[in-house]
């Protein structure tokens, strides 16, 4: 038996015409070769994996093919077969992360008068260019510029943008895209076709998604994935080799989040924790996850050809984009993203994980600007769709001429929200009228609002103390004094300000404890607390 060869370099194009996603650089390159026209120097851009190398090659065999039929090489003439060797004297490729100093390319200067030996072309092809030194690049032009007539230069490059302009403006250059998810697909059902294997279209699918449109990282998980069976590859050995929960597992979980079913998200996140999923790679897989869904909400039908899926896969994102409301699915996208980042920071991933669930999956109850956007989405929804939200308030005629009088709520209250009547006792009952109002709205707090005790009220201020267990809590909760003000106004029938003040005699002294920051996370969210001296 042989030595093994891996995919990528067995399955490595010959032609141009098995050359997969790139199809206006090769039209281009075989009508250069068909026509004569060959340039001296190329530059070859796109991600790795992509076919720069592959492409180059074939094309320094179509320029000295001796028999070339529509621009592509025979492979079966002389020049072919030696070029196709690879030690052949006539192709030379330098890679430029190891020989990147300007003596390499001195050298290069100094031999490149040497005519070939065969080939009707000495072709040079330097990998990763952009490694080159600056000596090195400055050593290149003026060989760039004015090539001897038997040399081609072919540059490829994964950052163009590290390139001197000097040398861009010498080459032709050529831009190789992502290739599309289906050609990656189409071209490894061609090698397992070609080997005698078999596998999951499903399975072939998340290959080609993981590959991020490179061929060669495509061919090279597909090895992988073959090394683990001596049968049919399935989508469960894809995503165990890849460490990824899949895609129907995504549309479960997300369809959680959208129901605020919190029971059927942590099962999830117990299942994927069960399989060994990496934590880091599950909470990058449902922050895209999400993203697909913003998507398919902003290009309905568009999504299956902007983020390269199946048929099927788009129409269900956009099935799961019609439930999901706007300001919910932006914040979930932007919980799980932050939680990706502050993973290096955590001892219990898993707890992190169902922390960011439990908030994305309540969204609406986040004392947040886009908890509140969300609640106002949902409550139009209700409208659009004919639903009557019903109000507690009494009837404008049975109110008392007092309520009557009162000026109207302010801007901010929502349509068919029920109102508070102003109290006909005590300042103090109109105080806890207000705060049962404003604790309606603001569930979290509750714990530490009902701590809240009202002192006096002098014109137009309302003094309330809080215990000074509660002292962390003083500045976040004058961070929500307006929306009480606006409770405070109904209940007392006029504008009032709140004063909040802490009660030295009542609570224990010194810092705050854990509990309390952790009270007080869960209110306000992590990332909406500065902690200072």
């Amino acid at each position: 038996m042989g030595e093994y060869q891996a995919l990528y370099r067995a399955w490595r194009p010959e032609s141009f015409k098995d050359v997969y996603g790139q199809d206006a650089v090769v039209r281009t390159l075989k009508h250069q070769v068909a026509s004569g026209r060959v340039g001296h120097a190329y530059l070859f851009c796109g991600s790795r994996g992509t076919g720069k190398t592959t492409t180059a090659r074939i094309f320094a065999r179509a320029i000295n093919c001796l028999n070339p039929a529509d621009g592509e090489p025979c492979g079966e003439c002389e020049v072919c077969k030696a070029l196709l060797s690879e030690s052949s004297l006539d192709l030379v490729e330098i890679d430029a992360a190891s020989n990147n100093s300007v003596d390499e390319i001195r050298l290069l200067r100094e031999r490149i008068s040497f005519p070939p030996t065969l080939a009707r072309k000495k072709v040079y092809i330097i990998d990763e260019v952009h490694q080159l030194s600056r000596g090195a690049f400055n050593a290149l032009l003026k060989t760039l510029e004015e090539p001897p007539e038997h040399a081609v230069f072919i540059l490829a490059t994964t950052e163009p943008q590290k390139l001197l302009a000097t040398v861009i403006s010498r080459c032709q250059r050529y831009d190789f895209k992502r290739i599309r998810v289906k050609d990656i697909s189409a071209r490894l059902n061609e090698v397992l076709s070609g080997i005698g294997r078999s596998a999951e279209q499903e399975a072939i699918d998340e290959i080609a998604s993981a590959a991020d449109g490179g061929m060669r990282d495509a061919l090279s998980l597909m090895d992988m994935c073959l090394s683990y069976t001596d049968g049919m590859v399935s989508a469960a050995l894809v995503r165990e080799v890849l460490g990824t929960s899949g895609r129907e597992f995504m549309f479960r979980f997300t369809d959680c989040l959208e129901k605020g079913d919190i029971a059927g998200a942590f099962a999830c996140i117990e299942e994927t924790v069960e399989d060994g999923h990496d934590p880091e790679t599950f909470l990058s897989e449902t922050a895209d996850h999400l993203r697909l869904i913003l998507l398919a909400q902003m290009t309905g039908e568009q999504v299956e050809e902007i983020a390269q899926l199946t048929h099927e896969t788009a129409q269900r994102l956009q099935e799961q984009a019609g439930r999901f409301e706007r300001a919910r699915l932006t914040r979930a996208m932007d919980l799980f993203m932050r939680a990706a980042s502050e993973l290096k920071n955590v001892s219990n991933p898993r707890t992190l994980i169902e922390l960011t669930a439990f908030r994305a999956a309540n969204v609406s109850k986040e004392p947040t600007v886009d908890g509140l956007m969300e609640r106002v989405e949902a409550l139009e929804k209700q409208l659009r769709s004919g639903v009557i939200v019903k109000s507690d308030a009494p009837a404008a005629e049975a109110r008392p001429k007092s309520a009557q009088k009162a000026p109207s709520a302010p801007a901010g209250d929502m349509p068919g929200e029920s109102r508070q009547e102003p109290p006909a006792d005590s300042d103090a009952a109109r105080f806890k009228a207000a705060l049962e109002g404003f604790m309606k709205e603001n569930v979290p707090m509750r714990v530490f609002l009902s701590q809240l005790r009202f002192v006096k009220t002098e014109e137009d201020r309302v003094y309330a103390n809080l215990p000074q267990d509660n002292t962390i809590q003083k500045p976040l909760l004058e961070m929500k004094a307006a929306s009480f003000e606006q409770h405070l106004a109904l209940a007392f029938g006029k504008p009032m300000k709140l004063v909040i003040g802490i009660d030295e005699g009542s609570g224990r002294k010194g810092k705050a404890s854990g509990a309390d920051l952790s009270r007080t996370f869960d209110v306000f969210g992590r990332e909406n607390v500065e902690l200072v001296d």
